[in-house]
């Protein structure tokens, strides 16, 4: 897969390209990754690439023609059927199904934003998709991008060793995972639930399945109405809900 990032900054991803899985991915070339400098892309003659906001209001807006000139640059090397991503508090929360939906992309070009983002006019005609990481503000996408970088090589085939570690994930079966444990077996009295130590794999799994259907009717029980449960999770869930309740009335 060939990542694109579009940044005034692009130092700070020498920070992602370090990360095991991304190397591993690069190495394997699996994954490349190149950063372009929006400010090598302007005729104006200091570099620079924002302004003020036309109708007033404070702080400075990233300009136009930096912006288009970079996403041209890049289109006419790779080719013009590349998906352009603009990460920006405007967007679509990312989700994990999206991811699945990224990585099909064989090439991805994302935009970083600083200030106050960028000319909509570049949204209008140049991007495919905004996506957000959260409710809150940031000083810019680079934080974002890597976060999705980060997601995406993940989720790349022969990057990650053990399959079973992205498929046991949260999020990757639409629910939260299940609470892990390991050495010492007894911390100070706090010991490790007894199935996981007796190496029955059938009831462990089973164990997992309602930790991780319980935890997320106690953390994120908005995830639960997005999936069709089976009469067996619904078992489960009822089994924890019951054993929860007693917990927390005696602990009253």
């Amino acid at each position: 897969m060939l990542i694109e990032i579009i940044s005034i900054l692009p130092e700070i991803f020498k920070i992602i390209k370090n990360f095991k899985n991304i190397k591993r991915a690069t190495k394997k070339k699996l994954l490349k990754i190149r950063l372009w400098n929006p400010r090598n892309y302007t005729k104006n003659k200091n570099k620079k690439i924002d302004d003020y906001l036309y109708g007033g209001g404070g702080g400075m807006l990233m300009m136009y023609e930096p912006i288009i000139n970079t996403i041209k640059t890049i289109k006419k090397k790779i080719g013009k059927n590349t998906k352009v991503i603009y990460l920006s508090p405007k967007g679509k929360i990312l989700k994990h199904k999206k991811i699945f939906k990224i990585i099909k992309y064989k090439k991805i070009i994302i935009v970083c934003g600083r200030y106050k983002g960028i000319d909509e006019r570049i949204i209008e005609t140049e991007i495919d998709e905004e996506i957000s990481i959260g409710d809150y503000i940031l000083s810019g996408g680079e934080i974002p991008a890597m976060v999705l970088i980060d997601c995406i090589t993940r989720l790349i085939p022969n990057t990650i060793k053990q399959t079973s570690s992205i498929t046991n994930d949260s999020f990757y079966q639409g629910i939260l995972d299940a609470p892990h444990y390991t050495r010492p077996s007894n911390l100070q009295g706090n010991k490790v639930p007894s199935v996981l130590l007796k190496g029955n794999h059938t009831k462990i799994n089973k164990w997992r399945l309602k930790q991780a259907l319980g935890h997320t009717w106690i953390k994120r029980p908005d995830l639960l109405k997005k999936i069709k449960l089976t009469f067996e999770q619904k078992k489960l869930i009822s089994e924890f809900k019951k054993k929860y309740n007693l917990r927390k009335k005696n602990n009253e």
